[in-house]
């Protein structure tokens, strides 16, 4: 979730580097500075929520195998961010599933979005994900009822009434749209 954000401390006393080895909670790294994650409703968290667990769901009944997190640090090439929901493939968890921090993006992240989140904001971040070994980034709108979709080749926009599914990762996911935010 991108929220309006409280800068914490100038790049000058904490680097990117050190965001690596010890990322606060709630505290994203971009452009040289600590900014704290705020704004989370009970709306948001139930999204959240909602998400994590059918994706979760799938993957096991699906026998994809992989982690489904929510709030989980990562570093893209240029920020440390903490995805609302991301799901983590069984190759790249045998390769990075213990350490701090994922050293790339996600496979699949999701960002629930606020009234107050700025859409550059929500795109470049979105970008940013896809640029940093990500293959799909779910941007969830709840008070819109929507859901798009970016991969590298595609945005797709789905609405109330129609069914989202994965594109890329996560093979053979959907879900009502109308589901996923009640």
């Amino acid at each position: 979730m991108i929220k309006s954000s409280v800068i914490l401390k100038p790049s000058t006393e904490y680097t990117l580097e050190d965001w690596m080895q010890n990322p606060p909670d709630q505290q994203e790294w971009v452009d040289g500075q600590l900014l704290e994650k705020n704004g989370m409703t009970l709306k948001h968290s139930r999204i959240q929520g909602n998400l994590y667990f059918y994706w979760r769901s799938y993957k096991h009944s699906s026998a994809q195998g992989g982690k489904v997190y929510t709030e989980v640090p990562c570093r893209t090439n240029k920020q440390g961010r903490y995805p609302d929901v991301a799901y983590l493939t069984p190759e790249l968890e045998t390769q990075f599933g213990n350490e701090k921090v994922l050293p790339q993006s996600f496979p699949l992240s999701a960002e629930i979005i606020s009234p107050t989140d700025l859409a550059e904001d929500v795109i470049t971040k979105a970008q940013e994900y896809l640029e940093s070994g990500g293959e799909e980034v779910w941007l969830v709108f709840p008070e819109n009822k929507w859901v798009i979709v970016v991969t590298q080749e595609s945005r797709l926009i789905f609405i109330s009434g129609q069914v989202v599914n994965t594109q890329k990762v996560l093979h053979g996911f959907s879900i009502a749209v109308d589901e996923l935010l009640s």
